[in-house]
């Protein structure tokens, strides 16, 4: 059976495409093949590492990636996943060539603020429903 190609992308590739791409390889990386990227890359968020550690999902080889790598070269996925804020809806790039696209809107981590602890509190948070959409799109898919 041949795996379906998943991706997921937002803004800096930096947090909700991360996680999103950790889940579902976590999850059900037997059916699908998947990649994340983002409109630019940023860095990867060590609190969203951290947040992701404590589920014992590792994020060890994730690193922040454009999507438009993947356009140039020319890849193809079944499914392109945008998982940006509304606030940011009109920046999370549209993907080209036939595919489902998804959106799932979640909070962006990096606009968190506060202390380590209450940023980390609300990565979790989003982490959680993130991976709760996940569960569901596997189950479904």
């Amino acid at each position: 059976m041949e795996k379906k190609r998943v991706l997921f992308v937002c803004i800096h590739n930096s947090g909700r495409s991360q996680m999103g791409e950790a889940f579902l390889r976590a999850i059900a990386g037997d059916r699908f093949e998947v990649a994340s990227g983002g409109i630019e890359s940023g860095t990867l968020n060590p609190l969203v590492v951290r947040a992701m550690e404590e589920v014992g999902v590792s994020m060890e080889g994730h690193y922040a990636k454009k999507a438009q790598d993947f356009v140039d070269r020319g890849e193809r996925f079944d499914y392109v996943v945008t998982v940006c804020d509304e606030t940011s809806a009109e920046r999370c790039p549209l993907f080209p060539g036939r595919h489902e696209r998804l959106h799932w809107g979640f909070p962006d981590p990096a606009a968190l603020s506060g202390t380590d602890e209450q940023k980390l509190a609300g990565i979790r948070e989003i982490r959680d429903a993130i991976e709760a959409k996940v569960r569901e799109f596997a189950a479904g898919a």
